[in-house]
């Protein structure tokens, strides 16, 4: 027997050594953990919709500056109303004032000179809601009406984010209306049914969109403090198409689109 001790072949690494270095390497491969390429990823099981992310998507507008823009406006202004939603409560009017804006004359029909604070972010998903109410928004206000319409872009999968199902989403607007209520305890809340998306009636968003508003409707029913509204019948054609000139690319209303929306709210104790 050769008494000279056995050494690894070159290119190998010896098994304690590959072990070693596979359980210091596992944490950063674990979903969930944040890695030197970018923040953490939720694991699969979790609930996207439901935790709280700053901007996810780049948009016509510097995300960040509106956020600044809204806390600024809180400490002047005292709202009576407030509008929480994405690109289609953003581009309504309002402010801070935004660069699109498809209804003007709704707006005014609507709010008339009440203080309203327009809190409406393009390409906001309910994860986006919940880290801006969680990072200032809405602190220290006592609006008499909230109108939240969030949603429709949980449906849409990008790069950045994975689309997500009806239940996940109904249960995120759930969690941003518990929050809302912590911060302003006296509000009512109006929650918007999804608006309709695709100009025919078996658009494939149409599905989705009608199962989540039928969750809303449901699991908020009874819910003190907190009104369903569902809209989109009124937005859509006897066959369910969208009519002309009602939105201005089968997702964002037009004018016509947002007096509906306006007539609705009014209709509803505005």
């Amino acid at each position: 027997m050769d008494p000279t001790p056995s050494l690894p072949r070159p290119g190998l690494i010896p098994l304690r050594l590959a072990r070693l270095v596979l359980a210091l390497a596992a944490p950063a491969l674990l979903p969930g953990r944040a890695t030197a390429d970018g923040p953490a990823t939720p694991p699969a099981a979790v609930n996207t919709a439901a935790v709280p992310a700053p901007r996810i998507e780049s948009d016509f507008y510097d995300w960040y500056g509106r956020h600044g823009a809204v806390l600024a406006l809180q400490r002047v202004l005292d709202p009576e109303i407030v509008l929480i939603g994405d690109s289609i409560t953003h581009m309504w009017g309002g402010e801070p004032q935004a660069s699109i804006r498809n209804g003007p004359q709704a707006w005014r029909d609507t709010f008339g000179g009440r203080a309203v604070l327009n809190m409406g972010f393009g390409w906001d998903r309910t994860q986006n809601v919940l880290w801006r109410l969680d990072h200032g928004e809405m602190e220290g206000l006592r609006p008499r009406l909230v109108v939240l319409n969030i949603g429709t872009n949980n449906f849409t999968a990008t790069p950045n984010a994975h689309a997500n199902s009806p239940g996940e989403i109904a249960e995120a607007i759930g969690l941003i209306c518990g929050r809302i209520q912590a911060l302003a305890p006296g509000s009512r809340i109006i929650v918007m049914g999804v608006f309709p998306r695709g100009y025919a009636a078996d658009d494939p968003h149409r599905a989705p969109i009608r199962a989540l508003n039928a969750l809303l409707a449901s699991s908020l029913a009874g819910r003190p403090g907190v009104t369903f509204l569902d809209i989109g019948p009124r937005m859509l054609g006897p066959d369910g198409s969208m009519p002309p000139g009602m939105f201005v690319d089968g997702t964002h209303p037009a004018e016509r689109g947002y007096q509906v929306w306006g007539n609705a709210l009014l209709a509803a104790g505005l």
